[in-house]
């Protein structure tokens, strides 16, 4: 595998240079380098067999994260995602952060949470009894339904029950299997799991199972991602780096306090963890829902991440987060592409692979609060943003970046103000030009 994640110059290469800069880092093999080149990926008649009603297929850009330490490695991040500035503000954050060692990164044990819904029960705080004390039977009456996760040492490890005091429907019971997953998501796992248990379960209880599926909100299966940046690696053009710091801060403090502005604060940390997951064929609907879930947690919707300044005064960040995701069955292991890019990142275990992927979040999250503390969102991601503006605009080969830096230049980075510029260089026939504005 690669030897280091820095990749100078690497912007301005052309796609086929940067794969083969990649590739060669990370040995990746040349049906794998295709796979993500896009000429030998996902098909039609692959995408098939994934879901139903398939017409096509649908691609999204994938760039590749440079800079990253994680526990003490350098990582190459393959990241899926449509939005500009994304893959560059990680980047550019993962290069502060070297400064200070990188990224360090764990997890907990892999355990999702199964639910069970129980109706029709006379006595529910009885009920709840009567199924703990049959605790040890519940779960020896689930131990190896996967015989591939129970080989690779998962499988059931414990049995709790809630009562739901009010609901709509009065109180009832939810059952909840505590399941370990090893290195596949589990929801296939988890949702047998149940369904399988509900005979017991009504037989102990003399009440109604209704609904047996997994919980999203995987709080005993979290990733924690920490950072320290060193104040002077902070600072940049008029900005000392006390400022750039405190600023950061201050922006995460509104986040904290204001759920308004804590949905924006974990979008965009989320831009960094879903182009991870999607780029890896997991489940970025799931960990979107859980990411959510856990920020509300303590009744009011706040910010996923913590940042504050340690005793030399340089900048610390936490970010702690459910991710349940694979690297083994699912998508991970028939998506082309999924599979390149696991080789790419050189994880072997879906631990490491959340590892990373909660690191990349709070990168992207530190990207965000630090523009958005000093020169506002808009300068760099405009920049990017008009290549966009300017192929939906019309614009083809050299007049792309001519347009883009024209429409950055005025401040207007419109369709209808693109369209303005480009009419009036090819009828004065400057499409296509070489340099400068006119």
């Amino acid at each position: 595998m690669q030897t280091t994640s820095r990749l100078p110059g690497f912007y301005d290469l052309d796609t086929k240079q940067r794969m083969h800069n990649v590739a060669e880092r990370a040995e990746l093999p040349v049906e794998q380098q295709a796979a993500l080149l896009g000429a030998a990926g996902l098909t039609p008649e692959l995408a098939d067999q994934m879901i139903e009603n398939v017409v096509g297929v649908f691609a999204l850009p994938l760039g590749v994260a440079a800079n990253f330490v994680v526990n003490g490695r350098d990582v190459l991040v393959p990241m899926a995602i449509e939005e500009p500035s994304v893959v560059a503000g990680a980047s550019f954050m993962a290069k502060l952060a070297r400064a200070g060692g990188g990224f360090r990164a764990e997890c907990s044990p892999p355990e999702m949470i199964g639910q069970l819904q129980i109706l029709d029960v006379e006595d529910v705080e009885a009920a709840k009894a009567a199924l703990l004390e049959q605790r040890v039977r519940v779960l020896a009456a689930v131990e190896g339904i996967d015989p591939v996760i129970s080989e690779l040492g998962g499988g059931a490890r414990d049995f709790e029950v809630r009562v739901i005091e009010r609901s709509p429907i009065g109180p009832f019971l939810v059952a909840h299997l505590i399941y370990d997953t090893r290195d596949a998501m589990g929801a296939n796992a988890i949702n047998t799991a149940t369904e399988a248990l509900a005979p017991l379960l009504e037989q102990i209880t003399g009440g109604r199972v209704h609904l047996r599926i997994l919980s999203n909100l995987a709080d005993r299966r979290l990733a924690r991602a920490r950072v320290c940046i060193p104040q002077t690696e902070l600072a940049f053009g008029g900005y000392s780096g006390k400022r750039v710091r405190d600023g950061i801060i201050e922006a995460w403090a509104f986040a904290a306090a204001d759920p308004y502005r804590a949905a924006t604060h974990n979008k965009g940390i989320m831009n960094g963890v879903d182009a991870v997951v999607i780029a890896t064929g997991n489940d970025w609907r799931a960990i979107e829902a859980g990411a959510h879930a856990y920020a509300a947690r303590s009744g009011c919707y706040s910010s996923l991440s913590r940042w504050r300044k340690d005793e030399n005064g340089d900048l610390l960040g936490e970010l702690e987060m459910p991710m349940a995701v694979g690297t083994v069955g699912g998508a991970t292991r028939v998506h082309p592409g999924a599979q390149a890019a696991l080789r790419l990142l050189g994880v072997g275990s879906a631990a490491g692979l959340a590892e990373i992927i909660v690191s990349v979040g709070l990168a992207q999250n530190i990207a965000a609060l630090r523009a958005l503390s000093t020169e506002g969102i808009q300068r760099g991601h405009m920049g990017l943003h008009a290549r966009q503006v300017a192929i939906a605009a019309g614009a083809e080969g050299a007049e792309v970046e001519r347009l883009a830096r024209q429409l950055v230049a005025e401040e207007k980075v419109r369709v209808d103000r693109a369209r303005e510029l480009l009419q009036s260089w090819r009828i004065g026939g400057g499409g296509n030009a070489q340099g400068g504005e006119q």
